[in-house]
């Protein structure tokens, strides 16, 4: 019987992924100077952004 996911779902599921080499740290902006680069599609947009107006994507 399925049951509703918890927080520690997450983890189980992390950490099966970590075992076979894959990454699960949450992607955020990346710094380029002054600017805010998103680490989708590498678009540059001013400190105030909340998404990526190249390719949608958000933190």
């Amino acid at each position: 019987m399925a049951s509703a996911p918890t927080g520690d779902d997450e983890s189980v599921f992390d950490q099966f992924l970590e075992d076979r080499g894959h990454e699960t740290d949450r992607v955020d902006w990346e710094q380029e100077y002054n600017k805010k680069q998103c680490p989708e599609c590498g678009g540059l947009h001013n400190r105030s952004a909340t998404e990526c107006t190249v390719c949608g994507w958000n933190p």
